[in-house]
């Protein structure tokens, strides 16, 4: 008897809750049909955001956002909303100029939660200091959403100095996190299944585009950023390893794991790894200007947490491989996410 895997796309599949989960089956529906169909007029790889044709340093960005529950300790979808479009700007080493937001209302929401959702996201804006400037707005009957989706795009203008890609990594490349990893999914987790560890986990949502503003005074030794949040850091890794033709090496004692995470992970059986964040990056940097950047980094409160977590090696046959040297001297690959461990947490 033989076995054969299944192939990412055929045309009597149908699209699964770990398509939308931003590691492996996202880049396969992507490459597979999204991309062939609307036509691919990007350079380079796929990035968080993306500079706007002939207008020679203005960046855009769009995302949607489903989570359930709205509200959760350390944010709501208001919040993140903002949150997750300043960031995915500011990893293209952009400043926000200006959002846009779609709201998708489910018929009987209740005015009081659409109110907290708005005045969060607002506060959110005027806190990042980026204007709403235009926005639609629909609903639709019960049971066709579930309460709030809401669309945000982000135009944003690239700092002075500052060019960064996920395919510019190179070998050598100080990796540097600007805080501790898996707060935003287990909050999110854990308040929708009421698995009692609310109390001692909240997100970490926040924008990150004043920490990088801060980078940006080493110019060109800041090489590639990136938020890792669907799929969280083994993603966020994979994809610039993969964009860059590198391997990368990271150090498990230095990854920052709060110990409520780990328990709550090892509870659930979740790689911290792949638990998604939004409020903390990667950034890949010169290993002359390292030190300097952890400084930078943990000058601001968003990076007061900053850790050097690894490095960029040659490639050796492994071009995009991503390998973890674990507590006990052991070399474990970090995969790529496969499917949705998490799902509705952004």
């Amino acid at each position: 008897m033989t076995t054969t895997c299944p192939l990412p796309y055929a045309e009597n599949e149908r699209v699964l809750l770990g398509h939308g989960a931003g590691g492996r089956l996202t880049a396969e529906l992507l490459e597979s049909l999204v991309l062939p169909v609307l036509g691919d007029g990007r350079e380079g790889p796929l990035e968080d955001a993306a500079l706007l044709p002939g207008s020679g340093d203005l960046v855009m960005s769009t995302d949607g956002f489903v989570v359930s529950p709205l509200f959760f300790p350390g944010g709501d979808i208001g919040s993140l909303a903002v949150h997750g479009t300043v960031n995915d700007l500011a990893m293209r080493g952009a400043g926000p100029v200006a959002l846009s937001v779609a709201l998708l209302l489910e018929e009987g929401l209740e005015f009081g939660d659409l109110e907290a959702v708005l005045r969060s996201l607002g506060k959110a804006a005027q806190e990042a200091g980026v204007p709403v400037i235009t926005g639609d707005t629909k609903v639709v009957g019960r049971g066709a959403a579930d309460k709030v989706f809401i669309t945000t795009t982000g135009i944003g203008r690239r700092l002075p100095g500052l060019s960064v890609s996920a395919a510019a990594a190179r070998p050598g490349d100080a990796v540097l996190l600007s805080g501790p990893i898996g707060l935003h999914g287990t909050a999110v987790l854990s308040t929708r299944e009421g698995l009692g560890f609310e109390a001692d986990i909240a997100s970490d949502t926040r924008p990150l585009h004043r920490l990088v503003a801060a980078l940006a005074g080493l110019g060109g030794e800041v090489h590639a950023l990136r938020d890792p949040t669907r799929g969280g850091l083994a993603a966020a890794l994979n994809e610039i390893a993969h964009a860059s033709g590198v391997a990368v090496e990271i150090d498990e004692s230095a990854v920052p794991v709060p110990e409520p995470v780990a328990a709550a992970c090892d509870i659930l059986g979740l790689d911290p790894l792949h638990v998604a964040n939004e409020g903390c990056m990667a950034a890949f940097v010169s290993p002359a200007v390292a030190d300097e950047a952890l400084a930078v980094m943990r000058s601001l409160p968003e990076g007061s947490g900053a850790m050097r977590i690894g490095e960029v090696a040659p490639a050796d046959g492994h071009p995009g491989r991503v390998v973890m040297r674990t507590a006990v001297g052991a070399r474990r690959v970090i995969d790529m996410p496969v499917g949705e461990q998490l799902p509705r947490i952004c």
